[in-house]
């Protein structure tokens, strides 16, 4: 009976998403304003910018990164599962750790179609790759005083950039960081500004329906990368079983379709309810 109350659960989740999109379209369809007189032009109709986009792809990560972290990573390390940097070696039994769950993201995003990259840098890098640019470092400095992000204009690259604080939440972090050889900082606390999550996009403004369209090529990417996991999962040599259940119940690991209800369910209402604030606003 309990599998089955679960799966209910997640059908609900599910319907739930779906109803919540078909209410966002239909309020575009209703609010876009009439078409321009002249035929050569169109409407632009609802817009948002690119430093609102970012508002809310850096909040569908934190949600996915929160979720990796506590309930596969923490939970799943009490069990015997080990994450780890060479996680994609074919000898190696381990998932990826939080940094690299986001980097294999990223990856992904390039070779999709949306002009939407992004990359976790530092200015203390374990791997150089992931070393700002000098000004990149300036706006870095200004994130470690406040903890709010920076928005700018990159004109080197010509992309609307967004950097938002990367802050160590966890003791699996600082530790991971402290003790790893190649890593030219050794005293990182928690709380400490680790690093900053940049966004970047070419375009000042979007439509809606580009705006929407980041966003599911963006939850495409995560399951994408929890999906990686769970293929490589299969040939551990104790490999959990995969399905309804979690970590913290025993060797099991959530199929992806459970593991996206969640992150679904938990990042769904803040992004849809920021996005009718941010297409009800004049300008």
């Amino acid at each position: 009976m309990k599998p089955r109350k679960q799966k209910t659960n997640n059908n609900a989740i599910k319907l739930y998403f779906f109803f919540t999109w078909i209410l966002l379209l239909v309020y575009l369809f209703v609010n876009a304003p009439p078409p321009l007189p002249t035929g050569d032009q169109e409407s632009p109709g609802k817009q948002i910018s690119s430093y609102q986009l970012f508002e809310l792809v850096q909040h569908e990560n934190a949600v996915v990164r929160k979720l990796w972290t506590q309930k596969i990573v923490g939970a799943g390390k009490k069990l015997g599962l080990k994450f780890s940097e060479d996680w994609e070696e074919p000898d190696v039994e381990a998932g990826p750790l939080p940094a690299l769950f986001l980097r294999a993201t990223a990856s992904r995003l390039e070779k999709n179609k949306v002009p939407l990259s992004l990359f976790l840098g530092s200015d203390a890098p374990i791997n150089q790759a992931n070393e700002f640019d000098a000004r990149q470092t300036e706006k870095f400095q200004k994130i470690k005083q406040d903890q709010q992000p920076q928005l700018f204009y990159s004109e080197d690259i010509e992309r609307y950039t967004g950097m938002f604080p990367d802050i160590a939440s966890v003791e699996a972090c600082v530790k991971c960081h402290n003790d790893h050889k190649e890593s030219p900082k050794k005293d990182w606390k928690i709380l400490d500004v680790m690093g900053a999550t940049t966004w970047l996009y070419p375009k000042a403004q979007l439509s809606l329906e580009e705006a929407l369209e980041v966003i599911k090529v963006l939850r495409a990417q995560f399951r994408a990368v929890y999906e990686s996991y769970l293929k490589k999962a299969e040939a551990f040599s104790k490999p959990p079983q995969v399905g309804e259940k979690w970590p913290d119940e025993g060797s099991y690991l959530p199929s992806s379709d459970v593991f996206m209800a969640v992150f679904e369910k938990e990042a769904s209402n803040y992004t849809m309810n920021r996005l009718f604030e941010m297409l009800g606003q004049d300008g």
